[in-house]
C-alpha cells in the first residue's frame, strides 16, 4: 500500500507505575531522518526508538517525543541539574548587573526558569523494564502514525492515477493524429509542385521519397510505445506493498523525456497542444509523487 510520508500519530498509557506518552510526526524528506526528545536520565531510549521506528517507516524526516513521569513519588529519586542551574544563575546575575536591576534571584524565580532544573526519576530504573514499557506505547503511536500515512497514501495514489488517465488519453490523439500529419504533408507538397510546375508531370516517386523521410522525422510511435508502458509500471508500482517513491520519480523523469522528445519531433499545432497537457500533467504527478514514501 502507497503511503505519505506525511504523518501523526500519539499514545499514552500508564505502566508499572509510570504515565508514558509517544508521539511521532514526519514530513517529506530524500531518506529517514530521525529525532528523538526523550527525558534526561532515558537517554538509552533513544537509539531503541530510532530502530523500532525504522523497522516500519522506510522514508520521512521523523520526530520521536517521550513524556514519562511517576505516579508513585514514594520511591522517586529528585535529581538537580546543578550544571543547568548555574547557568541560569549566571545569566541572570549578569542581566541585573548589566541593566541596574534588582537582584531578586531566588529558588522559585530560579526555578522558572526550566523545567529540566529538577529531574525526577524512579530510584535504581530497571533500563528492560521501562524499555518495555514505553515500547509498548510506542507502538500504539507508530500504528496510529502508520495509519494515517496509509490514508494520505491512498488519496496520493487516485490522484496520480487520474492524472495517468489524463496522459493515456492523450496519447491516443496524438497516436491517431500522427499518421494524418503525414497525409497532409503529402497533400501540401503535391498542390506546391502543381503550382510551380504547372502543367508539367509531378514525379510521384519523388513525392513519395519526401513523404517518407517526413513521416521518418515526424514518427512518435516509440515513444508513445514507451509512454504506455511507463504508466502501466507506474499504476504496477503504485500497488506495490513497498516503498516505491523513488523509483515513482524516475519513472515520472521518463515520461517527461518521452513527452519532449514528441514534442520536439511533431509539428503539428493539434498534437504540440497535447504534449503541453501530458507535460502538465507528468509534473503534478512529480509533485504528488515527491510526498510517497
Amino acid at each position: 500500500m502507497v503511503k505519505s510520508m506525511t504523518g501523526f500519530g500519539r499514545a499514552q498509557k500508564e505502566i508499572d507505575g509510570m504515565s508514558i506518552s509517544v508521539e511521532i510526526k514526519s514530513v517529506n524528506h530524500k531518506g529517514f531522518e530521525f529525532g528523538c526528545k526523550t527525558p534526561r536520565t532515558y537517554g538509552f531510549l533513544d537509539d531503541k526508538l530510532k530502530s523500532l521506528v525504522q523497522s516500519l517507516v522506510a522514508r520521512g524526516k521523523i520526530e520521536c517525543y517521550v513524556m514519562i513521569s511517576a505516579l508513585d513519588t514514594d520511591d522517586c529519586i529528585v535529581e538537580i541539574n546543578h550544571s543547568l542551574a548555574g547557568g541560569y544563575y549566571k545569566a541572570l546575575k549578569e542581566l541585573a548587573e548589566r541593566y541596574s536591576l534588582r537582584d531578586d534571584i531566588s529558588v522559585s524565580s530560579l526555578c522558572r526558569c526550566s523545567n529540566d532544573i529538577f529531574v525526577v526519576r524512579k530510584a535504581a530504573a530497571d533500563e528492560d523494564a521501562v524499555w518495555e514499557a514505553v515500547k509498548s506505547v510506542a507502538m500504539e503511536a507508530i500504528e496510529s502514525f502508520v495509519k494515517m500515512r496509509e490514508v494520505e497514501g491512498g488519496k496520493l495514489k487516485e490522484d496520480v492515477i487520474s492524472r495517468s488517465r489524463v496522459i493515456i488519453g492523450n496519447v491516443e490523439f496524438i497516436e491517431q493524429r500522427s499518421p494524418q500529419t503525414v497525409k497532409e504533408y503529402n497533400d501540401k507538397l503535391l498542390e506546391r509542385m502543381k503550382v510551380l510546375l504547372g502543367e508539367v508531370n509531378v514525379d510521384e516517386q519523388r513525392l513519395l521519397t519526401e513523404a517518407a523521410i517526413f513521416a521518418d522525422k515526424v514518427a512518435v510511435a516509440e515513444e508513445t510505445v514507451r509512454l504506455r508502458s511507463h504508466i502501466d509500471q507506474l499504476h504496477t508500482l503504485l500497488d506495490s506493498s513497498e516503498p516505491v517513491g523513488r523509483k515513482l520519480d524516475f519513472l515520472a523523469q521518463e515520461m517527461n523525456r518521452e513527452a519532449n522528445t514528441i514534442g520536439s519531433k511533431c509539428q503539428d499545432v493539434d498534437i504540440t497542444k497535447r504534449v503541453l497537457e501530458i507535460k502538465a500533467e507528468v509534473e503534478k504527478i512529480r509533485e504528488q509523487i515527491q510526498n510517497i514514501e
